[in-house]
């Protein structure tokens, strides 16, 4: 789609699409951050969230009739993918009282069900901003992310998600066809290539557009966004995982057909490495090392540190190990060592833990085929967004983050077993009506030098 989109908006350029509604002002929440280094210490700095444009209503540029209902487009305003960015427009958001989403100096807190005035919300995905226009760009080589988090109020089934991609710093306003950009939260991608975005690259996704069959405001239409993926933090209070996923493509990429992966028996043949390497400590043979009352409380927030070792221990060197270190009450904790059989009892990621670990779990290496760790870090070096969120999962109930996955499988088979929670657990509406008040609390961000964030 990304080569056929580029000449389609080269002809289009003079043309108005994906525009701005005026209904809701956009007022990004504020909160606070911090930059470190080993001489000077932190400094506090202002930073903005801005709520992903997937969330926001999409309705007609004159009025209030939505473009976008529940899981269907309004064929109406949308009978072509160009023709919709053209008639739609995204509004603004109003974040506390329809999504749940509230900041208060260094903390941001994500509701999972907000009840607002004309629908509920669920769950939220939300970026951290360098100023009203542009997302805040990372480049972590050589340094360290540091944040506290509170996960008390997460159960089994939701993910309190943390993470890098390789989107456009503008949120892809290179598009013509783009108008709104990251100050509406635009240009999202992942290595899972989700198809479920209704605008990328200043397009609707409305071609072939498929309402899915379990959420009822949700479907899929014929592209994906792709782009590299480091997953710092997954949790929820019962299992955690942080895994980096590698992309063939370099930054945000429109996928079609199999180059997505995400049609049954293509999930190998993608650009991008859906399954990455992770590190979860229960499903590296450690089952007492996070959760309530254990070594990591979970019933308490707690302080999550991710290093990103290079070759020559400068911001040019090679990624060749990412750590990942504890601090609470005031105690440093050491990641959990691994404790499965034919691999290194080592507490961090490498390409050779990444190797370790596909052939102990008969699982497939793209990984390392994608480029491992030297890749990741090309990505990293480029710059990423930091995307903090919280979901549900319609697709496998959350099973491969907190229970035995695939289900089917024997759980005492080495990589099965990945948290406690039962296998019966995670289904959106069960946790949509049991756990409506879940929510996740993020603070106390900090970008630096090795070892100055903590």
């Amino acid at each position: 789609m990304q080569k056929v989109a580029v000449s389609l908006m080269a002809a289009m350029a003079l043309t108005w699409g994906q525009q701005v509604g005026t209904n809701t002002p956009e007022v990004h929440p504020q909160i606070q951050t911090s930059v470190c280094s080993k001489s000077n210490g932190c400094q506090t700095q202002q930073s903005q969230i801005v709520l992903d444009a997937n969330w926001r209503w999409v309705h007609d540029t004159t009025g209030y009739t939505n473009c976008y209902t529940g899981d269907k487009w309004n064929t109406q305003y949308c009978p072509d993918p160009i023709t919709c960015a053209q008639n739609c427009a995204l509004d603004g958001a109003d974040y506390d009282s329809t999504y749940g989403i509230s900041t208060n100096g260094d903390e941001l807190d994500l509701k999972f069900v907000t009840h607002g005035q004309y629908a509920n919300n669920i769950g939220s995905r939300t970026y951290l901003m360098a100023n009203e226009s542009y997302y805040y760009m990372f480049s972590p080589l050589n340094q360290e992310l540091t944040f506290d988090i509170d996960l008390s109020n997460l159960p089994c089934g939701l993910n309190g998600a943390v993470y890098f991609v390789s989107m456009d710093a503008d949120g892809g306003m290179q598009y013509p066809t783009n108008k709104a950009g990251a100050k509406y939260g635009t240009g999202y991608c992942d290595a899972q290539c989700p198809q479920d975005l209704k605008f990328i690259n200043g397009q609707a996704n409305t071609i072939d557009w498929t309402p899915s069959p379990n959420n009822p405001n949700s479907g899929t239409g014929m592209y994906g966004t792709c782009c590299t993926e480091m997953d710092l933090w997954e949790a929820n209070s019962f299992a955690s995982a942080y895994t980096p996923h590698i992309c063939s493509v370099t930054g945000q990429y429109a996928c079609n057909g199999t180059e997505c992966g995400n049609e049954a028996g293509t999930r190998y043949e993608g650009v991008c490495d859906k399954d990455g390497c992770d590190f979860n400590s229960y499903r590296m043979g450690v089952t007492d090392f996070f959760g309530s009352g254990l070594k990591v409380d979970t019933s308490r927030k707690f302080t999550i540190v991710t290093q990103f070792i290079t070759s020559d221990g400068t911001a040019n060197g090679d990624l060749v190990e990412i750590r990942r270190k504890y601090v609470q009450d005031g105690n440093v904790i050491e990641n959990s060592n691994v404790n499965i059989p034919g691999m290194d009892s080592v507490n961090s990621i490498s390409d050779q833990f990444c190797q370790q670990q596909k052939q102990a779990f008969g699982n497939p290496d793209q990984f390392e085929v994608k480029g491992g760790l030297k890749a990741m870090g090309s990505a990293l070096q480029r710059g990423v967004v930091l995307v903090l969120s919280l979901w549900d999962d319609y697709e496998a109930y959350m099973l491969w983050l907190d229970s035995n996955y695939p289900i089917d499988a024997n759980p005492s088979t080495p990589g099965i077993a990945r948290g406690p929670c039962p296998t019966s657990s995670g289904r959106p509406w069960d946790v949509e009506k049991q756990s409506p008040n879940a929510n996740v609390k993020y603070s106390n961000i900090k970008i630096g030098d090795l070892d100055s964030t903590y």
